[in-house]
C-alpha cells in the first residue's frame, strides 16, 4: 500500500480541522466525508477534498475504497463506530475518549485487538513539539529521579450544555489529556485523590459535574503530581506542565500565538492563544501523520487502544474521589 484512502467521521470542531489537514499529509487519500448536517459535511469535503460525502458514517466505513477512517463525531458514537470499523478491517484515528465509560472501553477495545486492526487514541499533546522533546530529555536523564509532576488546563469557557451532558464529566472530558500527558512524562498513576467545585456555571453543578477542580496524582514510581482544570479562562486557553526531579526541572509553559513581546509605557505585553484547536493545531497535524505512517509501515500506532484504557481508568478514580471524597486506587490491570 503507497496510499491510504481516509474516511473522515464527524464534521464539527475537530472534524473541520481534520478536513483541513488531512489533505497535506503525504500518503492520504480522502474518500469520503461523513455527517448527518448536510451543511458541515458538504464543507468538510470541501476542505478535505474528498470524492464522497455521507450522512450515515457507517456507509462511509463500508466505502470500497477506505482503507482508515478518522472518528471526530460526538462522544457517545466513538464506540459504535470503532466496533464497525474493526468489524470492517478499517484502521482507526479515534478522538477521545474511545467510549463513554471504562466498561464499554475495556470490551470495545478487547474486540479492537481481536480483530487486529491498527488503532490510535486522539492524544494530541504527545505529538505537540514541546512535550514530544520534554520526554525526550527525561528519556535521557535530564531531570534526573522525578519527584513532582504539575499541569494546569485551563479553557476559555465551557462548552455548550448538551455537550456537557454527553461528555462523561470533567475528568473524562478535559482532564483526561493532563492524564494522559501524566502518564506520557512519568509514568503510571496507582492513586487519586480530587476535588471539585462549581465557579462557572451552576447548571454544570445541577448535572452533578464540577468546572473547577484540583486533582492529586500518586506514581507507581513514588513521585506526586497536582492537576489543576477549569472550565474558564479569561484570558484564553491556559495549558503548562511542570516536571521536576533530582537534577532540575523542565516546562512546557504557555506561549504567544505570535512570537511577539511589545514593551512600552502600559508594560509588557503579548498575544495569546484562545483555543485548544490553535495552540494544538500542528499537534494534530503530526498526530494524524504518524497514524498514516504506522498504516504504510504495517507498524501499532502509539498511542493506542492500552493508553486510551488507561487514561480513562485514572479517569474513572478521580471521579469516585470527587464524589465520595476519599482517595481512590487506580485499577492495575487494563
Amino acid at each position: 500500500m503507497d496510499r491510504v484512502g481516509v474516511a473522515l467521521l464527524g464534521a464539527g470542531r475537530m472534524g473541520r480541522i481534520h478536513a483541513e489537514t488531512l489533505p497535506t499529509i503525504p500518503g492520504v487519500r480522502v474518500v469520503a466525508v461523513a455527517d448527518p448536517i448536510e451543511a458541515a459535511r458538504e464543507g468538510a469535503r470541501v476542505s478535505a477534498g474528498a470524492l464522497r460525502a455521507y450522512a450515515d458514517p457507517a456507509e462511509a466505513i463500508h466505502d470500497r475504497d477506505v482503507d482508515a477512517v478518522v472518528i471526530a463525531t460526538p462522544t457517545p458514537t466513538h464506540a459504535p463506530l470503532v466496533e464497525e470499523a474493526a468489524r470492517a478491517g478499517k484502521a482507526v484515528f479515534c478522538e477521545k475518549p474511545v467510549a463513554d465509560s471504562v466498561d464499554r472501553a475495556r470490551s470495545l477495545l478487547a474486540r479492537v485487538r481481536e480483530a487486529g486492526i491498527p488503532f490510535q487514541i486522539g492524544f494530541q499533546r504527545r505529538f505537540d513539539p514541546g512535550y514530544a522533546e520534554m520526554r525526550e530529555r527525561i528519556s535521557r536523564g535530564e531531570v534526573g529521579s522525578i519527584d513532582q509532576f504539575r499541569s494546569v488546563g485551563r479553557d476559555p469557557a465551557p462548552p455548550p450544555l448538551e455537550y456537557l451532558r454527553i461528555s462523561g464529566g470533567i475528568f473524562f472530558d478535559q482532564a483526561l489529556h493532563e492524564f494522559d500527558i501524566a502518564r506520557f512524562l512519568v509514568g503510571e498513576v496507582v492513586e487519586v485523590s480530587a476535588w471539585g467545585t462549581v465557579r462557572v456555571q451552576q447548571e454544570i453543578g445541577d448535572m452533578g459535574d464540577a468546572d473547577t477542580t484540583v486533582t492529586l496524582l500518586r506514581f507507581a514510581s513514588g513521585a506526586l503530581g497536582v492537576i489543576e482544570n477549569s472550565r474558564r479562562a479569561v484570558y484564553g486557553y491556559d495549558v503548562r506542565t511542570e516536571v521536576f526531579g533530582s537534577g532540575g526541572k523542565l516546562v512546557v509553559d504557555a506561549v504567544p500565538r505570535t512570537p511577539l513581546w511589545r514593551y512600552g509605557e502600559g508594560g509588557v505585553s503579548a498575544d495569546h492563544y484562545y483555543f485548544f484547536t490553535d495552540r494544538f493545531r500542528e499537534a494534530a497535524r503530526l498526530e494524524l501523520r504518524a497514524f498514516v505512517s504506522s498504516v504504510l509501515e504495517g507498524r501499532p500506532p502509539a498511542p493506542g487502544a492500552d493508553d486510551a484504557l488507561r487514561a480513562m481508568l485514572v479517569a474513572q478514580a478521580a471521579t469516585e474521589s470527587f464524589r465520595t471524597g476519599h482517595p481512590v486506587s487506580v485499577e492495575v490491570t487494563a
